[in-house]
């Protein structure tokens, strides 16, 4: 039997982890649940699952739920001191980090050091410090699973090439990797992007998923933060990590071996395929998905990203070229640029401004970044890039 915790159930990988778990029966058990604000949702999903621990961090929800709970839950605090004791908890089996942005570095860091394997869907932590935290698990016997469709599809393909107990790293035999992106709602749109709105950016054509992570992709930001990901995750150099914009989404990403043969993971675009892979990994169980119709697809189209376009690509590029520090700044100025347009407070094209107005200002530091130092250059961009949005300095960048 899995005990499984959850960070981030209300979200869309939340949702779908506890859809995928509902059908796998008993010996598939929800420990632990948090969410931020969706007090309506938490408590459905409380009263349904019966946790043993539950958490969230908005106190006004806490306060609003709190004498809702079932009295087999345990509510915990509102407070991040809550998500890593649930995520290094004894009986745990395994972590599922869903939470969106660097608030979830802590936890994993947490459930890392008390030798949990974590399915990671939470890229930013792994863009902060990803080389580090790789150290981490082999230092404390952790293991991170990926959850998000294209890193879980290069974990797909390489499996097979480590037993069940052991990560499968990149070895001799590899020439590179496919790393595909749908391209986002605008990559075949044409003028200029100036006049994009937040309505605009969150209907993403292939996906259903958190604000946030469909404005990166609409801005190809997060196949940039997956870049990073990958090549921390399978000590990959850059060099061997080629994007490639595939609207359809059905190959997932693809291993090419030095003979010229490839391996790829194709499927229907269902986060569900990936999460159930990570829960019940290294076994493969019956899923909710519709299979996959090669007749039905007919066609598959591939072409490269158009860095000009969607210049915040090519700054996730530069950050995981400079090092250090870089990376983490990146993640946390492109957490603040991402809500002020979704506020209205600057413009699609903007995005990439501001971050690159943070970047530009960050220090350079020697070597991979510590855990600490991912932490303080994640605070130290925040508040960078709240001084530059301010000022609005960030117009005159030219990128």
């Amino acid at each position: 039997m899995k005990h499984i915790v959850i960070l981030g159930s209300t979200g869309s990988i939340g949702t779908s982890s506890l859809d995928v778990i509902s059908r796998l029966g008993q010996n598939y058990q929800v420990l632990g649940l948090s969410a931020n604000n969706n007090a309506d949702l938490f408590l459905k999903q409380v009263h349904q699952f019966k946790p043993r621990f539950a958490a969230v961090m908005n106190p006004a929800t806490y306060e609003k739920i709190k004498d809702q709970i079932p009295t087999c839950t345990r509510l915990l605090p509102p407070e991040i001191d809550s998500l890593c004791f649930m995520a290094s908890l004894p009986s745990a089996d395994l972590i599922i980090n869903g939470v969106v942005g660097a608030i979830g570095f802590q936890p994993l860091v947490s459930a890392i050091k008390a030798g949990k394997t974590v399915a990671l869907a939470n890229k930013e932590p792994m863009v902060m410090a990803g080389k580090t935290l790789m150290k981490e698990c082999q230092r404390w016997k952790g293991a991170i699973l990926p959850v998000d469709s294209e890193p879980s599809a290069i974990f797909q393909c390489l499996t097979g090439m480590a037993d069940e107990h052991s990560y499968p790293t990149i070895s001799q035999d590899i020439s590179r990797i496919f790393l595909t992106a749908s391209g986002g709602p605008f990559a075949k749109r044409k003028g200029a992007l100036s006049t994009v709105t937040p309505e605009e950016a969150l209907n993403h054509p292939r996906w259903k998923m958190g604000k946030k992570i469909t404005i990166d992709s609409a801005t190809l930001m997060n196949k940039g933060f997956e870049s990073i990901e990958i090549m921390n995750l399978f000590n990959l150099p850059e060099q061997k990590v080629q994007i490639v914009i595939h609207p359809q989404s059905i190959v997932h990403s693809a291993v090419e071996f030095y003979d010229g043969a490839i391996l790829a993971q194709m499927g229907e675009p269902d986060m569900r395929v990936p999460i159930q892979y990570a829960i019940t990994y290294p076994k493969r169980l019956p899923g909710p998905v519709k299979k996959l119709n090669l007749f039905e697809v007919a066609k598959l189209e591939f072409s490269a990203p158009d860095l000009n376009r969607f210049p915040c690509l090519e700054l996730a590029l530069a950050a995981a070229r400079q090092g250090g520090i870089f990376p983490a700044v990146l993640s946390a100025a492109d957490e603040i640029a991402v809500e002020s347009f979704l506020n209205g407070q600057i413009k699609f094209t903007d995005i990439a401004k501001l971050v690159y107005s943070v970047l530009k200002a960050a220090p350079q530091t020697p070597g991979d970044a510590t855990l600490n130092q991912a932490v303080e250059a994640d605070r130290w961009a925040r508040e960078k890039a709240t001084e530059i949005l301010a000022d609005k300095s960030y117009r005159k960048a030219i990128i």
